[in-house]
């Protein structure tokens, strides 16, 4: 399997016709149809289901979908590869790539960027978000440098670096809701309401620990994996979201704010990185930067 015709099944996948993927690639359609003919054999299995006449348009099997997934991952860390070998010893340009879920305490990391970003201004970050799960598999593939996590990490996978921040669990709700007049959320004050939780809470159970009780137990209406969205919903009478502090603003003219949990919940914050990582230059800059501030 060749980095060039995944190159190919990409375009195709992306103009959802072969007419149009080889003229965006500059090839002829015979030429592109018999390269990908030759991938689906060499793989056993279709990844197009090509239109009838009076459609040229393709859609992609389940082995296509799989193959899109991988092959952008792929060539993901092909381009990162290439950047990282690329660099002179002398001039530290190049990439740093974090996953994080959402987080004020994304700050600290800002602060260290901005410090390095006056020493190395060739130095470019880039972060995907996404929960625990998402940042971890992301590290496991090699396609980040680091992690921001909540929680232990596993250190038998991972090195770690403890960050001076903790966030705090509450609810965010509109302001002119029920609970909002209390100062904390307790347990009882969540029974029957309708919930938000992250789809990482579902599957830690921190919050029915807190509760003292199975999250079948409760209503959720929803589960979200960023919190922005859900409090879009939240804002227009959903229900409750149960998520961390600082992430949505509720300052000013926000129609909504946020009320801690009682009794007090609160995790730490880890900066991981798998064990024996070999850094590209501006990565290993990175670590250092952050290890001399918060180490």
């Amino acid at each position: 399997m060749e980095i060039r015709v995944l190159q190919y099944f990409l375009a195709i996948a992306r103009e959802q016709s072969i007419i149009r993927a080889a003229g965006s690639l500059h090839l002829s359609q015979p030429t592109l149809s018999t390269q990908i003919k030759n991938l689906e054999e060499e793989l056993g299995k279709q990844l197009l289901i090509r239109g009838t006449k009076g459609s040229r348009k393709v859609t992609l099997t389940e082995e296509g979908m799989i193959l899109r997934k991988r092959a952008e991952e792929i060539l993901d860390l092909v381009k990162k590869t290439e950047n990282e070998i690329t660099c002179s010893d002398n001039i530290i340009i190049g990439d740093v790539y974090i996953g994080a879920g959402e987080t004020d305490g994304m700050r600290l990391l800002a602060k260290a960027a901005g410090k390095l970003k006056k020493l190395y201004p060739g130095i470019h970050y880039h972060i995907s978000s996404g929960n625990a799960l998402f940042v971890r598999e992301q590290l496991d593939k090699g396609l980040i440098d680091f992690g921001i996590i909540f929680g232990a990490p596993d250190l038998t996978k991972y090195d770690a670096l403890k960050l001076p921040s903790k966030d705090i669990w509450g609810v965010l709700m509109p302001k002119d809701s029920p609970l909002a007049g209390k100062e904390t959320i307790s347990p009882e004050d969540l029974y029957g309401q309708p919930l938000l939780i992250s789809q990482q809470e579902q599957k830690e159970g921190q919050l029915s620990r807190w509760m003292k009780c199975r999250l079948s137990d409760l209503d959720i209406i929803m589960t979200y994996n960023l919190l922005f969205n859900a409090s879009l919903l939240v804002e227009e009478g959903l229900g409750y979201a149960v998520c961390l502090d600082g992430i949505i603003n509720t300052t000013g003219d926000s129609r909504l704010c946020f009320r801690p949990l009682s009794p007090k919940v609160e995790v730490e914050m880890y900066m991981i990185w798998k064990k024996y990582q070999i850094f590209s230059k501006p990565a290993e800059k990175f670590l250092r930067m952050m290890q001399e501030n918060y180490g």
